[in-house]
């Protein structure tokens, strides 16, 4: 990595919050470690990170919390979950918090690391962007400030929400697959980040009720489509 990344780890286990911390900033990262929740949210206001490391089951505030009050700090902030469960529900609870990615213990540093980079890489990218706001009707979407306006009420869009309704509007009209989504936003087909991406569907529909003749479709079998009339859609390099 070319500039040198924040890092915001929060682990109860003193063990592995020491070891994860110096093996990151061995790899260049500037990481700062928190022992739990409460600590964690506290560390988070007084500094500007680049991407949060949270383990789910802490004391005081669990993970789950805690990566639910940062966001309402920093909408667009990366979150990896380490988790020592492998349920289903936990991991779909994490991805509703706001997650872009989860790592079950025990687990490789260089994976995780591995992660970090994707996770980045796929950020700056979206940042490098030239600005493309679309425009239907009463919509406006700011695909850059990930700011989605509806009649003048804005919506601050998570990254994940933002990357997903921006493959949407590229494809408006048009049938999104749904593995040229998970490939381009998750990077892979999995069963976790297939019903990760249910989740994140059922969000923007929900985002998008005020708007009218604005909808996404369920295409079965094969994926989505944004439906919007075809007389006032508009996009804006």
């Amino acid at each position: 990595m070319d500039e040198k990344l924040k890092i915001f780890l929060c682990e109860d286990d003193e063990n592995l919050g020491m070891l994860l911390r110096e093996y990151l900033q061995a790899k260049g990262f500037d990481t700062d470690l928190f022992p739990d929740g409460d600590a964690g949210f506290k560390g988070f206001v007084k500094a500007k990170y680049d991407l949060c490391i949270v383990d789910v089951m802490m004391p005081k505030k669990d993970g789950i919390t805690l990566v639910k009050e940062i966001r309402t700090i920093n909408p667009e902030i990366p979150v990896i979950f380490l988790t020592a469960k492998n349920l289903k529900e936990d991991v779909l609870e994490g991805f509703k918090a706001g997650a872009d990615d989860y790592i079950t213990k025990p687990f490789s540093m260089e994976e995780l690391v591995l992660r970090i980079e994707a996770i980045i890489r796929r950020v700056r990218g979206k940042k490098s962007k030239e600005q493309q706001i679309y425009r239907f009707g009463e919509l406006t979407f700011d695909t850059q400030k990930q700011l989605l306006t509806i009649s003048g009420a804005q919506t601050k869009l998570t990254t994940k929400e933002s990357e997903l309704l921006s493959l949407l509007c590229a494809n408006r009209n048009e049938i999104l697959e749904r593995n040229t989504a998970l490939k381009q936003i998750w990077e892979e087909d999995t069963y976790f980040n297939a019903r990760s991406m249910d989740v994140y569907i059922t969000k923007l529909r929900k985002l998008l009720k005020p708007a009218p003749d604005v909808e996404i479709i369920n295409i079965h079998g094969k994926g989505y489509k944004l439906i919007v009339p075809t007389d006032d859609e508009e996009s804006i390099d």
